[in-house]
């Protein structure tokens, strides 16, 4: 499958800035099932190339003299294929142990402690059968309902609310795997609206499975309680949504600030 993909992030401000410097990952990934076809960011200021931590490819940005706005816009042709039973096997630079250490956003606090014990069943190891089975009981547990929560909630607040978005049906799921002693990391991208019924960022999760016929990581959608197909495109990996974030920054001046994210995703 092929997807255009044209996302929009608009940063406007009540007084100038002097100074902003942003952090993107908002360029796909290059992976076995997915492959850039064309792809371009516009932005004003200037923008350093670099591959992150995580093997991610980012830019940092940097805007000077006095604006009242930024604007970023990030498009492009991406083509995707399913990978077999969601299982991602490009080669990794480190240990998939670098993710199993919670964070702020995913810690195992004991409501996520008792859940995963519930729906998770075994410790330093899962299947593919089970994370399904866990990721249907997280969709159970907290209805998605866009607006309910913000950037900084973490997967346990999330819980407690019974109400959230992908991004905190992802952090309670990595919690999760975390209680369990599995390791599971945060994934970033775009998902196509003819699969899902809306279009927008996305957020899911790759986790280690011990499969009979394969160990390795599969990626696992849990607010759809599926396994990742061509209709989604990967944007970054780590272990939150900290780490992952497509655009996050800090600036210097600018009063209240005001954000306008649009996003499109079209089958080609």
């Amino acid at each position: 499958m092929q997807l255009f993909i044209r996302h929009q992030t608009i940063y406007k401000y009540s007084a100038p800035l002097t100074y902003t410097i942003q952090q993107l990952r908002l360029t796909p990934r290059a992976e076995q099932h997915q492959h850039a076809i064309s792809w371009q960011i516009k932005t004003a200021g200037q923008r350093h190339a670099y591959i992150d931590a995580y093997g991610n490819p980012s830019h940092t940005l940097t805007i000077t003299g006095q604006h009242h706005e930024v604007a970023i816009i990030a498009e492009g042709v991406v083509e995707l294929t399913t990978p077999y039973q969601g299982r991602i096997t490009d080669p990794d630079t480190f240990s998939p142990l670098v993710f199993t250490v919670p964070t702020r956003l995913t810690e195992p606090v004991p409501a996520i402690v008792d859940f995963a014990a519930s729906h998770l069943p075994g410790e330093g190891k899962t299947t593919t059968a089970a994370l399904l089975n866990l990721a249907t009981h997280i969709r159970g547990a907290v209805e998605y309902q866009s607006g309910a929560t913000i950037v900084t909630t973490s997967a346990s607040d999330a819980l407690q609310l019974g109400r959230g978005v992908c991004q905190d049906h992802a952090h309670i799921m990595l919690a999760c795997c975390h209680a369990r002693g599995i390791p599971a990391r945060y994934v970033s991208g775009y998902i196509d609206p003819e699969s899902t019924g809306h279009a927008d960022s996305h957020a899911w999760v790759d986790a280690w499975v011990e499969d009979n016929d394969y160990s390795g990581w599969v990626s696992i959608d849990a607010t759809h309680a599926a396994l990742m197909t061509d209709a989604y495109c990967r944007l970054a990996i780590g272990r939150d949504y900290d780490s992952a974030a497509p655009v996050r920054g800090v600036r210097r001046g600018g009063g209240l600030e005001t954000l306008s994210v649009t996003v499109q995703v079209t089958p080609r």
